[in-house]
């Protein structure tokens, strides 16, 4: 499921009064009442939507830093003026520069006395606490920067069981753990698109996991092997040197490190900097709720849709559902709903979706709004961009997880991205460090071009409503149930050519309406990446295993090379990822 930028929010209770633990709406003249009083003490003033309404009646709680780490309304406004103004921007000269590139030694920089150098700091330290423990565990000196405090939100990821076992194969979490992290755990889950037939599918998504705990273990363990941790301190400024990289923190302190990690997610300003300000391609908008008061409760849902195109705010959006068991009692469920648009053609506000969910999830789940017990609201944006992962542009910097934009078109990222490529960054990472191949084209390796995630563009540009398209209001549905075989979140040559024949030979009827829904520059652009994932199958399969003694035998830096080119065959043709048995 979608995860990174989540912003959930603690125990809620509806704006109805509550009796018996279920809530029951009160009489119909008390609103009326406060509405009149409100009009004629505040002339003009809009009455609070349902929305605030909900989470102005939430309990307090402590913030954490990270996903999920907010709990007010304010926060979803912040969130949507934030996604606003991302998607209203150009190319903008004048973005903050926080990189700065220093000719010469680090020598002529003053560091303070008796300063530390780190061999890798990394910036972002709820997902980044990962692939820090997992450096620190292979003996590198590592420290971690957080603004806020390194804590895990309260809401639940959802993750397979597989996904979750790389991390246990890194090295830095035993089976055992596993066990105790798992806080749900559910078969089977549902796949539908609106009229079209059901689809169920076992072990996708299908644990829920305490992030708290999770994040808890890796900061003991980090500390335990020797990482230091710095909370409450923001990044002010990063001067790269020939030989170390500085970074100056909101208290004023310079830390000086060899490699710095930015882990800082979707909003990083190291990729603001970068990407010059320029708007994403594309957005996933995620609204939700975890709620209390689900008879049925036993299933989830990977993605579903029970309706066509609808009205949102000035847009046409369609909208997708995900849904799943939480942990924190056999009748909580938490359900989300998304969908995908185009930053140039507008899109609606956070609040207006949240308001479309209220009205639809209870048809959705088979519930009245009434009856549930609000436990979090959920919310969320996913930026996106076509030139994805993000290449290295400064020696001694490397993004990782959602700040590399390393994503899928059905999860997205965040976590469940993060663990796929885990081992092979923390290894690359680590080579990269141990050799002092830190210039930018070598960190460039560590994200390299994948066809299959530039093949997935097509599915989220598929999944987005475009104006005067003059296509099917169900074309989306239609599309996504006929190629639904080639929606998983490995997309792989095989499978994929398979379900497209198929798609050919069944529906040949649709294939007008996908040029006018993507465009023809699309789908070209799309086949050359259609193309590459083959030939990357093929360099994969036959050639790595050629090769692969070969490069053992290579000086180190030819060495490092070329295993990160035979990592980049093999994950960018999603070989990594084998179905389960």
């Amino acid at each position: 499921m979608p995860l990174p930028l989540l912003l959930t929010l603690p125990t809620a209770q509806l704006p109805w009064a509550r009796h018996g633990g279920r809530l029951v709406a009160p009489r119909a003249g008390c609103g009326r009442r406060i509405v009149r009083v409100r009009a004629s003490g505040e002339a003009g003033a809009r009455p609070p939507s349902r929305t605030q309404m909900i989470m102005d009646k939430i309990s307090g709680g402590d913030e954490v830093g990270g996903a999920g780490g907010a709990y007010s309304y304010g926060a979803l406004k912040r969130l949507d003026q934030i996604c606003s103004s991302i998607c209203q921007s150009q190319v903008d000269p004048k973005v903050p520069e926080i990189v700065t590139q220093v000719q010469g030694p680090s020598v002529d920089y003053d560091l303070g006395g008796g300063s530390e150098i780190f061999d890798v700091l990394v910036c972002g330290g709820t997902l980044g606490i990962f692939v820090a423990t997992a450096l620190s565990f292979k003996g590198l000196r590592v420290g971690i920067i957080e603004r806020n405090i390194i804590k895990g939100r309260e809401q639940e990821w959802n993750i397979s069981r597989k996904e979750l076992m790389e991390i246990v194969e890194v090295g830095i979490l035993s089976e055992g753990e596993v066990e105790q992290i798992i806080s749900s755990d559910f078969n089977p889950n549902r796949c539908g698109f609106e009229n079209k037939g059901e689809i169920w599918v076992e072990g996708i998504l299908n644990l829920g996991i305490s992030p708290a705990k999770l994040v808890e273990i890796m900061k003991e363990r980090f500390i335990s092997s020797g990482g230091a941790i710095f909370e409450g301190k923001s990044l002010s400024s990063i001067s790269v040197h020939d030989d170390l990289a500085v970074l100056k923190l909101s208290d004023g302190d310079c830390l000086p490190c060899r490699l710095v990690v930015d882990a800082m997610g979707n909003f990083s300003p190291i990729v603001r900097q970068i990407r010059s300000g320029r708007k994403p391609d594309g957005l996933c908008l995620v609204v939700g709720a975890c709620a209390r008061g689900f008879e049925r409760n036993t299933t989830s849902d990977v993605i579903f849709s029970s309706s066509s195109v609808k009205k949102a705010g000035n847009s046409g959006v369609q909208l997708f559902w995900e849904a799943f068991p939480a942990g924190s009692g056999p009748a909580d469920r938490t359900t989300y709903m998304f969908t995908y648009v185009d930053p140039q053609f507008g899109f609606p506000k956070l609040e207006e979706l949240l308001e479309i969910y209220w009205d639809l999830m209870p048809e959705y789940q088979d519930v009245t709004l009434e009856t549930l017990d609000i436990r979090r609201v959920i919310f969320g944006i996913f930026p996106t961009h076509r030139d994805s992962p993000l290449p290295a542009a400064f020696d001694r910097i490397l993004q990782v997880g959602d700040a590399s934009g390393i994503q899928s078109p059905v999860s997205f990222g965040g976590f469940g991205s993060l663990t796929r490529h885990l081992g092979r960054l923390s290894n690359g990472i680590y080579e990269a460090v141990s050799g002092d191949f830190l210039d930018a084209y070598s960190l460039r390796l560590l994200n390299p071009y994948m066809p299959n995630l530039s093949a997935s563009w097509l599915f989220q540009r598929a999944m987005s409503t475009r104006p005067q398209t003059n296509v099917s209001p169900t074309f989306i549905n239609e599309l996504l149930y006929a190629n639904f075989q080639s929606m998983q979140d490995v997309i792989q040559f095989g499978p994929l050519v398979k379900t497209l024949g198929l798609v050919m030979l069944s529906r040949p009827q649709i294939l007008p309406s996908i040029f006018k829904q993507v465009g023809l520059g699309v789908i070209l652009n799309w086949s050359g990446h259609f193309v590459m994932l083959g030939y990357y199958t093929f360099l994969s399969n036959f050639i790595d295993p050629v090769v692969r003694p070969w490069v053992e035998s290579l000086p180190p830096r030819n060495k490092y090379q070329w295993k990160r080119y035979l990592e980049a065959w093999k994950y960018g043709a999603g070989l990594d990822y084998r179905q389960e048995e």
